[in-house]
């Protein structure tokens, strides 16, 4: 097949505003982004927040008629002079240029990248905006699911996974029955997340009780079938199709709802739960960041919630 017959795909959700620049900018750069987007972002949320950041400075650029070899030092920091977004937005959109630019130098469309010598206000996060939930609401959590119930046995099963590995809602759903098997007389589960990541994480006993269950109770399947279904309706039976990860985060939300729990938890609440209560135990740091995937101790510890702990109580101690 010729070069000529392969269709070029579209750029993602791209307006007239970034392919009339890119266009403008020569054949280099148009073969640069379609290689800046497909070929080195490869998780589609990454794509989709840099594809919005880029347009917006393109457009900003536009409007003021400077072409992509024009842009310089000066004109990125005027632009984030105006940028309305938070600090975290700002230093999203700035991550996004310049690896966007870097590219660009690369295939020779800019001599320099302009991004790079630019800085922003400091930011640093001290600690993730996700709350944590306490000891004692999981427990009331897991109490009010009804185990009678094929959608009560996949529940538990579901969050006690969430609960017990640390795990992101993301990689949950995605299991299949052939993630969960025995090696050496344990349990284990195989997770496949973020960034191609491959983690094996052994299963303590409650949760391989309450995932037994669920298994034995949705049985016959196939070994290749996803380890959590969605039901039918009223009538509860099995569809085949497996949870997405919205029925899975909707699910979390009415559990919690019925159990009376803040509607500010999330599934995600599960995974700083255990990193804090692991981290208070007194477990070395290198051990929780292994459980819980993170390539970097720093954002292990932004799940860390005991210095809110502390704070709280020195605060309660203050005699007005």
């Amino acid at each position: 097949m010729s070069t000529t017959a392969l269709q070029r795909p579209a750029l993602p959700q791209t307006g007239a505003t970034l392919s009339t620049v890119i266009r403008d900018a020569g054949p280099n750069a148009v073969f640069a982004t379609e290689e800046f987007f497909f070929g080195q972002l490869r998780n589609p949320h990454t794509r989709r927040a840099y594809r919005i950041a880029i347009e917006r400075f393109l457009f900003w650029c536009q409007q003021r008629g400077v072409s992509l070899e024009a842009v310089s030092p000066m004109l990125v920091g005027l632009y984030f002079d105006e940028h309305p977004g938070s600090p975290a937005t700002r230093q999203q959109h700035r991550a996004a240029l310049r690896h966007y630019f870097d590219r660009l130098v690369q295939r020779h469309v800019v001599i320099l990248n302009p991004v790079a010598t630019v800085r922003l206000e400091r930011f640093q996060v001290l600690e993730g905006k996700t709350p944590e939930i306490e000891t004692t609401q999981a427990r009331r959590l897991l109490a009010s699911i009804e185990t009678g119930t094929l959608a009560g046995l996949r529940d538990r099963a579901l969050i006690g996974i969430l609960l017990y590995t640390a795990a992101r809602i993301g990689a949950v759903v995605r299991l299949g029955r052939r993630d969960l098997y025995e090696a050496g007389g344990q349990w284990m589960v195989h997770f496949l997340e973020k960034n191609g990541k491959s983690r094996e994480i052994p299963l303590r006993q409650d949760l391989q009780q309450w995932l037994r269950a669920w298994l034995e109770a949705s049985a016959p399947l196939p070994a290749d079938s996803p380890l959590f279904l969605t039901l039918a309706g009223r009538s509860g039976e099995l569809t085949g199709k497996p949870m997405s990860l919205s029925d899975a985060c909707r699910m979390v939300k009415r559990r919690m709802k019925a159990a009376g729990l803040p509607v500010r938890l999330s599934a995600h609440s599960f995974r700083v739960a255990a990193i804090t209560d692991l981290l208070d135990q007194g477990v070395p740091l290198e051990e929780v960041q292994r459980l819980a995937g993170h390539a970097d101790p720093r954002t292990t510890r932004l799940y860390d919630r005991r210095d809110r702990r502390i704070t709280r109580n020195l605060v309660e101690r203050i005699r007005i």
